[in-house]
């Protein structure tokens, strides 16, 4: 029927028509059509040596059941639902939604029909009993760009995400360029701005905030754990209530007395605790700075040694220390604890200043006696460089004491609360220490690790936010204090927390209880962490209400609007009182009644196989559109495709059709009556796009890696493409390429950053999805071959492509066949292998004479050269390959 349509046209048009292209050219346009990916040798020569009648058929089904059908299906719709893996504006911050690409190329290997594809990207979350997978394919819908950059307002966003969720449903479903009538009237269509605010309407009430956070989880999103991660989840979930009930019989054992209410009070208790006496703590990493290594003195006169056997010195020229940040065990600070030093300064050589620091997440707590300014590290007057008070007298051991407090060390601190290292500073003199550690008066009463009522005190009319120690939902509760929070209840799991959580003489039995609790729901808590998420789409629970915007301002409002379709179309069924939904609005696009849903969709299958739609403009079927060349053709189609929506059944009919298979070879006349090939008289010859060019490199080289899904990887890119438009802040300020398997997957899972996408994408014309596309232009530029020529992808995939050739035969001939057959799926003719032969022992004396140069051409990628090849030898053909690869028949889909 196709070409019954086809053919009566042409007829009537008195125009020549081309018979069928050979049998390698067939498979190979075939196999780029369907899967994205060329056929191998193997392939052709199965397919050529196929009489059968039906060897055509059999290869289409074949590549249909292939996985990457999927994947080339699904690229040609990401570019329609705008799929990108960043927001897009701002900080353009990754975001998490790849399982949405997933979905759409899983649904596209299961031949999904089209009308439920439709209904479940639009209303999935809307179905009875809806499924993860239904509520996945909804983000479709969260796709768009969005921000949450300062200055924005709310209100604008939310209009502004709503606009683009319409617009982007008239354009992929109706072919309709529904956006012009934001601000006035369509000037064209038949689309009034009050019945475009009629379909907004649906889109109006997204549970999505207007600012994204800068998240990569912006909810609404759902969780899609492995089947593993589920039932990890549930073990550790029917666990976690057995532990509570452990804990809190545990708790209620307890007797427990608050030191603060008891006359007489307990006496304060004084624990001195050394870290530095004659060594360093055991296992610490030590290290030092400025002159001779660390050096310790051995002596019993009171000048040379204080306490123990030996004490440190250093003789420093402007600043110096010994120090450690790492190997020894953590030092915990008791509460009010105060730290000292014991000092002796050379009268002969003194020293500027002497300083104590501390390493906790970083260098950030020091003190500093003598000039403050002698040892530059840390901000004046901060606990980074606290001033503790002038140097001692030089000559005698002297006691520098400072509260811990003062350095910013507190013990109920997650960063400052455990030391990892101290360094003993000195700017210029000779200086010895001895004696460094800590002295913590304990008072039970006022302690917050022995008394409740201390602890509780402590925190009152503390904001939230620094109560880090304290579970979320009892902060405001703690904040009160016991004066407002009075409900034995609260006040109970208050008591309970500390107990549990704070109390330094807990008994075993409820440490070991706690610490089970703990680590359990810990594990639960980095399971819950590491399961993906997705973004999905969903409404408030009450819908707010659309009005016509004027002149399409979000803060103008006109009349008010109900959801509704327009006039044109086929009315959408009401019923009094019930609202209209998204799933009202997707089984109107699918009924049988809706004219242009099986129209648009039909011909951008068409556009996918032929590289033009039998509408050119199928991005619009608007009276500024351009008419379909066979407008019988395309009813014919849409309502085959209407009856039963199977996407398959329509390509199958395509591509099987004679003027797909027709050659694409051209004749004066037809150039001339036709250059556009809109009558088809011959088969479609179209520039591979930006994709399917790296696939087919990598595919042909052997390095192409054919996992299917997953989170977006990042090959080769050039340096600097992310980082100028990349702000300070944003996890994709910089570009991080990826090693291993992850740089030779399909172009499909390549990350994209919408502020800067894929050189390789972008310089072949693919969208950066900032917003709907649904035509791709085909753009010839000198950047494109410098690409092809240079980019590490592609020369790393013409050597991997010479191995291969040489291990195809023995001798230059059977290599350039090999080359050839690979490539093109098809023999040189002799000239063309004169060419090569010449190309080859050209490249050859010019790596002989300079094997640098060779060893460098080879080098390019992070796969390695076979060590057994030469260099030389290699380099020649790599040349060879790469030629290969950048011919236009390469290149083009012919």
């Amino acid at each position: 029927p196709i070409d019954r349509f086809l053919e009566s046209r042409l007829a009537s048009e008195a125009c020549s028509v081309n018979g069928e292209a050979d049998r390698p050219t067939l498979i190979r346009r075939l196999s780029f059509a369907l899967t994205g990916l060329p056929p191998t040798p193997a392939e052709v020569d199965a397919f050529v040596a196929d009489t059968s009648g039906d060897a055509y058929e059999k290869v289409v089904d074949r590549l249909m059941q292939s996985p990457h059908h999927g994947e080339e299906m699904a690229r040609h719709w990401l570019d329609a639902a705008r799929y990108a893996d960043t927001h897009g504006l701002h900080l353009d911050n990754e975001r998490q939604m790849w399982a949405y690409r997933d979905w759409v190329v899983k649904a596209f290997n299961a031949n999904v029909p089209f009308d439920r594809f439709t209904v479940e990207q639009l209303a999935g979350d809307l179905l009875p009993d809806a499924t993860r997978d239904q509520k996945t394919a909804t983000g479709f819908c969260r796709c768009n760009v969005t921000t949450s950059e300062g200055g924005s307002i709310n209100d604008e966003l939310l209009f502004r995400y709503a606009v683009d969720r319409t617009a982007t449903m008239t354009n992929t479903w109706m072919g309709l360029t529904g956006q012009c009538a934001v601000c006035h009237d369509h000037k064209f269509d038949p689309v009034s701005q009050r019945e475009f605010y009629s379909l907004y309407a649906f889109f109006n009430s997204a549970a999505d905030p207007g600012f994204d956070g800068n998240r990569v989880d912006t909810a609404p999103t759902i969780q899609l754990p492995t089947a593993e991660q589920e039932k990890r989840l549930a073990e550790l979930d029917a666990v976690l209530p057995g532990l509570t009930k452990s804990l809190d019989a545990a708790v209620a054992a307890v007797t427990y007395v608050d030191p603060a209410t008891v006359e007489p009070k307990p006496e304060p208790t004084r624990t001195e605790t050394v870290w530095l006496d004659d060594e360093f703590p055991p296992a610490a990493a030590v290290q030092h700075s400025g002159g001779e290594p660390t050096k310790w003195v051995v002596g019993s006169s009171p000048a040379e040694v204080l306490s123990g056997q030996r004490s440190l010195e250093r003789a420093a020229v402007g600043v110096g220390q010994d120090f450690y940040q790492s190997g020894a065990a953590p030092i915990a600070l008791a509460a009010n604890a105060e730290i000292f030093a014991n000092v002796w300064l050379d009268p002969a050589n003194p020293p500027k200043a002497v300083m104590v620091q501390f390493h906790t997440s970083g260098w950030s707590h020091r003190a500093v006696w003598g000039d403050p300014a002698a040892i530059p590290f840390g901000e004046p007057g901060k606990p980074t460089r606290f001033h503790a008070g002038p140097l001692p007298k030089p000559g005698a051991w002297a006691r520098l004491a400072v509260p811990a407090a003062k350095l910013g060390l507190t013990p109920d601190s997650k960063t400052t609360g455990k030391i990892t290292g101290f360094a003993l500073t000195q700017a210029d003199g000779r200086v010895r220490w001895d004696l460094v550690g800590t002295v913590a008066v304990d008072d039970p009463a006022a302690n917050p690790t022995k008394s409740f009522v201390a602890w509780w005190k402590e925190r009152t009319g503390k904001d939230v936010k620094q109560l880090t120690d304290v579970p979320e939902p009892l902060r405001n509760l703690v904040k009160q204090g016991p004066e407002k929070t009075t409900k034995p209840a609260d006040v109970e799991r208050i008591r309970r927390h500390w107990l549990t959580k704070a109390w330094a003489d807990r008994p075993e039995v409820v440490s070991k209880a706690a610490t089970e609790l703990e680590k359990t729901q810990k594990s639960r808590d980095d399971l819950d962490k590491a399961i993906v998420k997705t973004f999905v789409f969903s409404d408030m629970p009450t819908m707010r209400e659309s009005f016509v915007m004027l002149r399409g301002a979000y803060d103008k409002k006109g009349e008010s609007v109900e959801r509704s379709t327009p006039a044109f179309l086929p009315a959408l069924p009401i019923v009094e009182g019930i609202p209209l939904t998204r799933l009202d609005l997707a089984n109107w696009l699918v009924s049988d009644e809706h004219p242009l849903t099986p129209r648009v969709a039909a011909n951008r299958l068409w556009q996918q196989f032929f590289g033009m739609g039998l509408v050119k403009t199928s991005d619009d079927f608007g009276l500024q559109g351009e008419p379909p060349s066979h407008p019988e053709l395309l009813d014919w189609l849409a309502a085959e495709y209407r009856d039963g929506w199977d996407t398959r059944r329509i390509a199958r009919l395509i591509v099987t059709s004679r003027a797909f298979r027709r050659s694409a070879g051209v004749n004066p006349e037809q150039l001339a009556r036709d250059p556009e090939n809109r009558l088809l008289a011959r088969g479609p010859r179209i520039r591979l796009d930006a994709e399917q060019i790296r696939d087919n490199a990598l595919a042909l080289s052997g390095l192409l890696v054919p996992t299917i899904g997953g989170k977006g990887v990042r090959p080769y890119q050039p340096d600097n493409i992310w980082e100028p438009v990349g702000f300070a802040g944003s996890n994709t300020q910089k570009y991080s390429r990826d090693t291993g398997e992850a740089l030779y997957r399909r172009s499909l899972y390549t990350f994209l950053k919408r502020t800067a996408p894929p050189p390789f994408m972008a310089n072949f014309d693919a969208p950066n999805r900032e917003q709907f596309c649904g035509r791709r232009e085909r753009s010839n530029t000198p950047l494109q071959a410098l690409q092809l020529m240079n980019d590490v992808q592609h020369v790393e995939a013409a050597r991997a492509l010479a191995q291969r050739s040489i291990a195809a035969a023995p001798d230059d001939a059977g290599r350039i066949t090999a080359i050839f057959r690979t490539v093109l799926a098809r023999s040189p003719e002799p000239a063309e292998a004169a060419v090569i032969a010449e190309a080859l022992a050209g490249h050859r004396g010019r790596y002989k004479a300079d094997p640098e140069a060779a060893r460098k051409a080879i080098s390019h990628g992070e796969s390695k050269p076979l060590a057994d090849l030469p260099a030389d030898e290699l380099a020649a053909w790599t040349l060879v390959a790469n030629m290969m690869l950048n011919l236009d028949e390469t290149l083009t889909r012919n």
